[in-house]
């Protein structure tokens, strides 16, 4: 694993930052008592007349009234050790380390400051904080509806009057991870115009790994046009706050294919973290991953700008900012939410499925413009995403929360390799993790996960397993084998009616947590989903409720496991692993997709299912129609039929490995 790279440099491990106030209201063990003896202040006092080079009260307010000290030494679950300890500090001003930086370092930088007054930083999970969704649902839902069911009685206009006059139905969208493909299959499925803008009367936008690159993107640059978002504008303005599509042809691990270039590159890249990794915070192979996804999914780059570090490159582009987007303000756009996965130490690895890396019971994480933390009952709680990289209520960091970070950490599967120290060096990384390890020694540190300071620290001590850890390990979403999100959009209290889930299928892991999730019976292995032929065509779960299950969302599962019924060789079901596109390759996906998502599952030969529009139409709005106590009738109830899987109908087919 990467930590033998880190072992290799011989020293101790550098722990994440702690923060003081001047009056040391924070602690370095329980976060609840004094921080410091008078002989510690002592020592910290004359460590800021060295930096700043006056006296102690004017030094404070000279640094800004804060200090950001980081402890070199040795701790055990959180807490120092005896009277034996060995303790050296470093204590300084987050500003006397900008004059070198570049801008792109400075802008990724955490900042701290003291908290606002009554601020409390984490929030138990007892209630949903709802003004977004209900503005949506009130101000601009009604109308998106509206025009999607126009869309769909258009091509069909035998639809039901009831999708018309029910209720507007609450509908999660999920993407998948797979990287490219799974971005660009999102996009293009979640926009196709046979859908007659779906997208647009989505009330939530779940998604992981290459799914938040399409999430994070599309938010942050205040939801253009999916050509638009994928190809950037066709006049576009250069500068920092600009979009400037996803750059494809650049390769994210190697995007000039010239070893002088790159190697420059990744030495841009390396610079760029420097400011984070001076302020005390630990820096990980998944900031470098970050840096690099900036490039292609958050604003300022163009590929007149690509290599010039004179550019921020998404660097302080902030995933709370999004609240301040025209398009998030007005409500415009579903509520955008990534997922990732928490590995901790000692976790059950039982309760892994074959194949995969996390266990189940391990909390999943949701980031979300307002708040991250998770609904998992082991957890249950929040802390805000503006104020991630805080660890208590007294000294607040903000700009941790980078949109594209938020990105890499959901898309961080190098933990996945498990290769030695020798073949890490070898590989293609293996300069970056070289240059990295001699820039910024952290030893003991773990490379391949991406570290979030824990605003959790204490909670719920009993039966979260990462209460007494300083940082959480992040890595991509889907390695608990839930490769599509649908446990943020499974949330009962969010009562969502329907989901539109694309491209793979998912292990349901809500059987363990019943009173926070609801989820539809599904096939129970792969084996069954490739036997049904469940892979290749779009099917319906969870038609039919009960009183057991009448929370339950109804689930249309869109899958990009086949070609098209047209004949066309497939181009959409591409490698996790491939980095980089060319434009033509995109535009082909794209057309493919929309053939896909607009075709249904056609009878007797037929290429398209004329019918299908009204069919989704009809899946959507069928919790709404139950509610307000209407049969299915007319063309829905065929649809049902049709593409509603039977729970019944299982094969003994052996799983998929």
């Amino acid at each position: 694993m990467l930590q033998s790279l880190i072992k290799a440099a011989g020293a101790n491990r550098r722990e994440g930052p702690v923060f003081f106030s001047g009056k040391c209201t924070a602690s370095l063990g329980d976060r609840q008592n004094s921080c410091m003896d008078s002989a510690l202040f002592k020592h910290r006092t004359n460590a800021l007349q060295n930096i700043c080079g006056v006296e102690h009260n004017a030094a404070e307010a000279n640094c800004r009234n804060v200090l950001v000290c980081h402890w070199l030494g040795s701790r055990t679950a959180g807490s120092l050790t005896s009277s034996r300890r060995y303790l050296i500090w470093n204590c300084y001003s987050p500003t006397l380390f900008t004059t070198a930086q570049t801008v792109a370092s400075q802008a990724y930088t955490p900042v701290v400051a003291r908290c606002p007054t009554g601020f409390n930083l984490v929030r138990m999970a007892v209630r949903l904080r709802p003004p977004y969704i209900q503005n949506r649902k009130t101000d601009v839902l009604p109308k998106a509806w509206k025009r999607y069911l126009s869309s769909v009685l258009s091509t069909n206009p035998s639809l039901p009057g009831y999708g018309a006059s029910s209720e507007v139905p609450t509908l999660g969208i999920a993407t998948s991870g797979g990287g490219y493909r799974a971005a660009i299959f999102g996009a293009g499925s979640s926009d196709a115009a046979g859908t007659g803008g779906l997208l647009q009367a989505a009330t939530y936008l779940s998604g992981l790994s290459g799914g938040s690159w399409f999430i994070t993107s599309l938010a942050q640059a205040n939801f253009p046009t999916i050509q638009e978002l994928i190809f950037g504008p066709a006049s576009p303005t250069v500068s920092n706050n600009s979009w400037g599509g996803w750059n494809a042809d650049y390769d994210l691990a190697t995007p000039s294919m010239n070893p002088a270039i790159d190697g420059e590159y990744y030495t841009d890249l390396a610079d760029e973290l420097r400011g984070k990794y001076d302020a005390g915070f630990v820096v990980t192979f998944a900031d470098y991953w970050t840096r690099s996804l900036a490039r292609h999914f958050a604003n300022g780059t163009f590929s007149s700008n690509f290599y010039d570090e004179s550019y921020t490159h998404g660097a302080g582009v902030l995933w709370s900012a999004v609240a301040n987007t025209t398009s998030f303000a007005s409500h415009s756009i579903p509520f955008p939410i990534v997922v990732t996965n928490l590995q901790a130490p000692g976790q059950n690895s039982s309760e892994t499925i074959a194949g995969d890396f996390i266990p189940l019971t391990n909390p999943i994480f949701e980031f979300n413009v307002f708040e991250t933390g998770s609904f998992d009952p082991q957890l249950s709680a929040f802390a805000p995403t503006k104020y991630l990289g805080t660890t208590n209520n007294s000294i607040c960091v903000t700009n941790y929360d980078q949109s594209a970070f938020i990105a890499g950490s959901s898309s961080e599967l190098f933990n996945e390799a498990n290769f030695t120290l020798a073949e890490y060096l070898n590989s293609s990384y293996g300069p970056i993790l070289t240059l990295m390890a001699s820039l910024m020694p952290e030893p003991k540190v773990e490379y391949d996960v991406a570290s979030w300071p824990n605003p959790f620290y204490g909670v719920a001590p009993d039966t979260f397993i990462d209460s007494a850890q300083t940082n959480l390990n992040m890595v991509d979403g889907g390695e608990d084998g839930e490769v599509i999100p649908l446990q943020p959009l499974l949330v009962k209290a969010r009562g969502i009616d329907v989901i539109f889930a694309i491209d793979a299928a998912t292990q349901n892991r809500t059987l363990l947590y019943p009173s926070a999730y609801s989820f539809p019976p599904v096939p129970t292995s792969m084996g069954e989903y490739t036997a049904q032929n469940l892979t290749t065509r779009p099917t319906f779960f969870g038609c039919n409720t009960t009183s057991l299950n009448e929370s339950t969302p109804l689930l249309i599962y869109l899958a990009n496991g086949g070609p098209p019924y047209d004949g066309e060789t497939s181009v959409t079901n591409t490698s996790t692993a491939q980095t980089t596109y060319s434009s033509s390759e995109i535009q082909a996906m794209l057309n493919q997709t929309f053939v896909i998502a607009t075709q249904g599952y056609p009878k007797n030969g037929a290429t398209k299912d004329p019918e299908w529009p009204s069919c989704l139409a009809c899946a959507v709005v069928d919790r709404a129609r139950e509610r307000a106590g209407v049969a299915r009738r007319g063309i829905c109830s065929t649809c049902m039929d049709r593409y509603c899987w039977n729970g019944n109908t299982l094969t003994t087919a052996a799983p998929i490995a």
